[in-house]
């Protein structure tokens, strides 16, 4: 039989997600979104098949469910990553042509032509009806209709589920692409073999679940996954999913129902049993179908919302090579004995039409005998419910656990569809790279046009904001060497904003108060004064100019600016500024003799490194309050653009004096402005269990954790993590050996959780490094070259 598929093309007309077939049956199409592997617990497994099963126990008998996922090999573009910078493009190239399994999902709901459906074997899918059929919906499919949408509605309103109408060139791309094999730049042949289908130059095979008989043990909505799950943590995975992503071959899985009517196969099934009873002596099999019927005749019986179904789940799949093929079948085969499941496995014709038969259009042909009988909650146990790792719009890129190919996470959520505050925080001991992720992440956020401000304690990002030399500034304590910044650098005239005097007499303020609080008298003199420099000094204005011009007016300060000095005396201000001007012993911090004509507001990225001064209180009280004047200056000013406030080595900055307080009111303030506060800790115990950092935690519903030997129970505790959280914790793999090292993450966005690779290019891997010989020598390389991408460059081809 040689049929032209365009001649005889199986779809009249399509009019939204109504499809109307050439046979006379009537389908609705679905493209399902699912939530991501790994990420769903045994309780969701529970949740989603009794969501499924409330939204079909409805639908009017006679109605075909046809779940069909579509598993496709393809190469993976690197084009489609977002970035131009050195490091993005490096990222781009080294997935670009990576291999990996592409998932689609779809649901067809079908009102077939003929509701008894057929009783035999042979028929012609393509053969159309011979009475003038009608391309609008009759009054049986308005009713049909009614209740899909229905279903469909109650299905998209489930926190798991999103089904979505597929529209006309979908429904034909499909259709094309399945009578054409999934693998061919044009319309082929379709052949029968002796043992297999030849769709072009490929050969097809197919595994079938037609019987009762076929199944040696009971189902259930998940079982353990035995890669994951160990002692007493129960990793879950779908009943069938080692035929879905598991299985990394190409392939298509069809899960087909068809919703009959309780009173007539209670009936059939009693007449069945009756007869088996009396020749159950004549055989084992009578037997066994016996006690098979008598099992669903006690589930139906037991259970007045039971649904009675015929069923059938089938896997096609190919190779290239003939070959290969038996290889495919015995690896699903061996899948499914792991299910306690004996597959039927077509050939020659019978193979031909049961692959006709599992065209969407076409799959209210099969016979009674393909089938299986059950119920409604049995059949859907057999559903796959998990994809692949779903990329979002925009994000943070980290790398699928299947696969290892890119996948963007949104952790800054623009639209507050999942989290309402952004803040995050990294937890994982030394070693486990919780720097080398921090740099990940923020170089993403940097790239994408968001403000940052990193308070470090170790130095692990000034090595990658060298990539960035005229966006970035480092700010960091060295005996005999200025801190990179004037303080009191002007652009223009506009620069001289109240709040840019605020900012310079609060700066003075913290240089000469000896800790003690001035009273507002003073703080006003002090403010009088920066105004009336700034008027009369029209260049060259460092804190020295500032010292002389102080000093020039002391004597004139009530006659020129109508400052007493009960308020604010010049003399003992001097003196205590003297510490940081002339031969003072910290008049190195703010020398200008390099070209420091930048405001904090045109960097970036800011980077403060106080690791060494931790110990010198004075400097360390100059770097506070230099850094109170970034966040303000930069993060507050514009609240349209996005920020980032990170502490590094958080538990090392709560050593330091009024910190915790400081960070939980910006975590409190960074609400009203369009940001995020990171902390980094080696464990969440390092935070003491106080109303103050409770209010961070409560606030920070962005959370990555890595390994940890040590466990998560005060991860859990301290967090409010579920059970699944805990063994999504306890899954956690690194692979540091190898073609392709990796790192695995635990990320959660507000209830959102799954764990996630970090694999990197070369050049990445180069940028991100903190310490060890590999390091020094870049570094070297980088004074020799003055260009930290030429030094990466170079030390990758040594």
């Amino acid at each position: 039989m040689r049929i032209n598929l365009h001649a005889y093309y199986p779809i009249i007309s399509q009019q939204g997600d109504a499809v109307f077939l050439g046979n006379g049956n009537f389908c609705l199409a679905y493209r399902v979104r699912l939530p991501e592997i790994y990420s769903l617990s045994e309780t969701d497994f529970e949740k989603l098949h009794t969501w499924w099963h409330q939204a079909f126990k409805g639908l009017p008998s006679g109605t075909v469910i046809h779940k069909q996922d579509v598993y496709l090999k393809q190469a993976f573009n690197g084009e489609r990553l977002p970035g131009e910078s050195f490091l993005a493009r490096a990222t781009s190239n080294y997935f670009h042509g990576r291999e990996f399994l592409s998932h689609q999902s779809y649901l067809f709901f079908c009102w077939p032509s003929n509701r008894l459906f057929n009783r035999g074997a042979v028929m012609n899918p393509f053969l159309k009806i011979k009475k003038e059929f009608p391309i609008t919906a009759d009054g049986s499919c308005q009713l049909f209709e009614a209740a899909v949408h229905e279903a469909v509605n109650f299905l998209n309103t489930t926190a798991l589920i999103d089904l979505e109408e597929m529209k006309a060139e979908e429904v034909i791309k499909l259709t094309d692409s399945y009578f054409n094999g999934f693998g061919q730049d044009a319309d082929t042949d379709i052949r029968s073999g002796q043992l297999h289908l030849e769709i072009g130059e490929k050969p097809y095979g197919m595994l079938a679940v037609n019987s009762e008989l076929c199944f040696s043990g009971g189902v259930s909505t998940s079982r353990m996954n035995p890669r994951f799950s160990m002692g007493d943590i129960s990793f879950h995975q779908g009943f069938i999913d080692n035929l879905g992503l598991e299985f990394s071959r190409n392939h298509v899985v069809n899960q087909i129902m068809y919703l009959d009517d309780r009173s007539h196969w209670l009936s059939i099934l009693n007449k069945r049993r009756e007869e088996l009873s009396k020749s159950i002596r004549f055989g084992t099999q009578n037997k066994v179908i016996l006690e098979r019927i008598e099992k669903i005749l006690g589930e139906i019986n037991r259970d007045d919302q039971a649904r009675i179904i015929r069923g059938q789940l089938n896997v096609l799949f190919w190779s290239e090579e003939k070959s290969q093929l038996s290889k495919l079948g015995g690896q699903l085969k061996g899948a499914l004995k792991d299910l306690d499941i004996r597959p039927y496995q077509p050939s020659g014709k019978e193979l031909q039409r049961y692959f006709l038969t599992s065209y969407f259009g076409f799959s209210s042909g099969f016979c009674n005998e393909d089938l299986y009988v059950s119920d409604l909650r049995h059949g859907l146990c057999l559903w796959l419910n998990n994809t692949s790792y779903t990329s979002d719009g925009a994000g943070i890129i980290f790398n699928d656990r299947l696969q290892n190919i890119p996948v963007r996470k949104d952790v800054w959520d623009e639209g507050k569809k999942r989290i309402k505050a952004r803040n995050f925080a990294i937890f994982a001991p030394t070693g486990e790279g919780k720097s080398f992720l921090a740099n990940n992440i923020l170089r993403q956020y940097f790239e994408n046009g968001t403000r940052l401000v990193i308070i470090d304690l170790g130095g692990s990002y000034s090595k990658f904001a060298l990539l960035y030399p005229d966006d970035q500034v480092v700010l960091r304590y060295e005996d005999g060497k200025n801190l990179g910044i004037n303080p009191f650098y002007m652009a223009g005239p506009d620069d001289l904003s109240p709040e840019r005097i605020e900012d310079l007499a609060g700066f003075l303020l913290e240089l000469t108060s000896s800790g003690l609080k001035v009273a507002r008298e003073g703080q006003v003199a002090l403010k009088k004064i920066l105004v009336s420099y700034y008027r009369e000094c029209l260049s060259d204005h460092s804190l020295e100019s500032f010292f002389h011009y102080v000093k020039e007016i002391s004597d004139h300060l009530e006659s020129k600016l109508s400052i007493s000095l009960q308020f604010f005396d010049p003399q003992q201000f001097l003196h205590l500024l003297s510490e940081y001007v002339e031969n003072g012993i910290y008049s190195f911090l703010f020398e200008t003799r390099e070209d420091q004509s930048y405001k904090l507001e045109d960097k970036k990225l800011i980077i403060f490194e106080l690791d060494e001064v931790r110990d010198n209180r004075a400097v360390l009280s100059v770097m506070l309050m230099l850094i109170k004047s970034a966040i303000q200056r930069t993060i507050w000013k514009n609240p349209s653009e996005r920020g980032i406030i990170l502490f590094d080595e958080f538990a090392k900055q709560l050593k330091f004096e009024n910190v915790l307080e400081s960070v939980e009111f910006y975590y409190q303030a960074i609400r009203k402005q369009n940001g995020a506060i990171g902390i980094i800790l080696q464990s969440i115990n390092q935070l003491p269990e106080t109303a103050a950092s409770a209010s961070i935690l409560e606030n920070t519903q962005v959370i990555y954790s890595l390994h940890n030997e040590k466990g998560y129970e005060a991860l859990r505790r301290r967090l409010n993590l579920s059970a699944h959280d805990l063994n999504q914790l306890h899954s956690i793999r690194n692979n540091l050996t190898g073609p392709r090292k990796y790192t695995e993450v635990f990320i959660k966005i507000g209830k959102q959780s799954n764990v996630f690779r970090l694999e990197v290019p070369p050049e990445v891997y180069a940028a991100y490094l903190t310490d060890g010989k590999e390091n020094q020598q870049i570094m070297t390389l980088y004074k020799a070259h003055g260009s930290m991408e030429k030094a990466i460059v170079q030390f990758l081809n040594q």
